[in-house]
């Protein structure tokens, strides 16, 4: 990668110190103008009649997320975050008395207040799978704990709130040959390395744009895999899911755009397209390469800090990274960097509740390169840390 020219083609990167990846990374020139010029296109002649200039390039949005994961086009639905993405999937499953549903201790917080709601709802039980001794799900207890009441499992890839890398592809073997549906939360991996749903093996995939992908915010999709349409009823009808019949009833649309409402920002849509074309361009081997190797070395150098431990579980690792400075509050540690002009963010005890049960060392101080980031602006943030440390002590 020429990192100069990516810097060069990344506003952000010549006014601030931007480690908040895992938050929202900083947009590059060609996602500006793509989401620009359509807000023109919109003023200038009207939003229906932008939307339907450019149809053959929000048509192609699909094909391009296809690519990205490995599915097919008429497998993806566009939506307006990761979230509700998720949410279109999970809901569209029926629980019954008896019914479990498996998923892991690092499991993001707004999965797990839907798995209690379901679970107060319809008298399914919540099972939280245990860690292996890395600190991943373990997939011998998955196996061992998957039974014929087994409705769902639902697992994130990566949490929101460290660099763990949970076994997904060992995850969707025991899943397939059990024949439990599998929902992956991709949130915080598409875009940061390759995720392939094929070599995964899961049923369900949702992601968001505006994290390592570097699109715009306002933007995320959902992967469905075809044979699995069947056996899902969407919680959400309206007049862009589903077709009236002229009678007392409708038929959905095929494919899994059956989960998409109607209003959509369409120049967001054509941001993360862009977005996603430059992260296809460059390969997401070589971005998951440089992004892990980022992020192993902003660990190991704030590991070798007097004062400061990083908190990062799993066998395999990625580019966020969790820290705590003894006698700081990770918020103090926050703000000290922002003084400095770098960018980072919090880990809060209420988005991964499985795991802050466990373990309890939340909040931490989550920082989160990514492939433009270069190893100066790493140094310079453990300056920073270690005089933040230095303060304290």
């Amino acid at each position: 990668m020429d990192i100069d020219a990516l810097r060069r083609d990344t506003p952000g990167t010549a006014h601030r110190l931007h480690l908040n990846n895992a938050g929202a990374a900083l947009l590059s020139r060609q996602t500006l103008d793509a989401v620009t010029a359509h807000l023109e296109l919109e003023a200038t002649i009207g939003g229906y009649e932008a939307a339907r200039q450019e149809q053959h390039r929000i048509d192609a949005t699909y094909t391009t997320l296809a690519r990205l994961i490995g599915g097919h086009p008429d497998e993806i639905a566009l939506f307006d975050n990761s979230t509700h993405a998720w949410n279109a999937a999970f809901y569209a499953l029926t629980f019954k008395p008896g019914d479990r549903i498996l998923t892991g201790r690092a499991e993001y917080g707004s999965n797990v207040l839907a798995y209690l709601q379901v679970a107060r709802r319809t008298g399914a039980e919540i099972v939280v799978v245990p860690d292996d001794p890395s600190g991943q799900l373990d997939t011998a207890a998955l196996a061992d704990l998957i039974d014929e009441r087994t409705r769902l499992v639902g697992v994130s890839h990566v949490p929101t709130s460290g660099g763990l890398i949970n076994p997904a592809a060992e995850i969707g073997r025991i899943t397939r040959a059990a024949g439990v549906p599998f929902l992956l939360d991709a949130t915080q991996s598409v875009g940061q390395f390759p995720v392939d749903v094929e070599a995964i093996g899961c049923d369900m995939l949702s992601a968001t744009g505006r994290k390592f992908l570097r699109g715009p915010r306002g933007t995320g999709f959902l992967w469905v895999r075809t044979e699995v349409l069947e056996h899902l009823d969407p919680n959400v009808i309206e007049i862009h899911s589903a077709t009236w019949d002229g009678g007392r009833g409708f038929t959905w649309q095929p494919g899994a755009r059956r989960f998409e409402t109607w209003e959509t920002a369409y120049a967001g849509v054509l941001g993360l397209d862009a977005a996603v074309r430059q992260a296809l361009d460059l390969g997401l081997d070589r971005i998951g390469e440089r992004a892990v190797a980022l992020g192993a070395y902003l660990r190991d150098r704030l590991d070798d800090l007097p004062g400061v431990t990083t908190h990062d579980l799993g066998e395999h690792r990625c580019a966020i990274v969790t820290a705590k400075v003894d006698g700081l509050s990770a918020t103090e540690v926050a703000a000290g960097l922002a003084r400095q002009r770098i960018n980072v963010t919090t880990t809060d005890p209420d988005h991964t509740q499985f795991d802050t049960e466990h373990r309890g060392v939340h909040p931490l101080v989550r920082l989160s390169p990514h492939y433009y980031n270069t190893e100066a602006e790493l140094d310079r943030t453990v300056e920073v840390m270690a005089d933040l440390a230095r303060s304290a002590r």
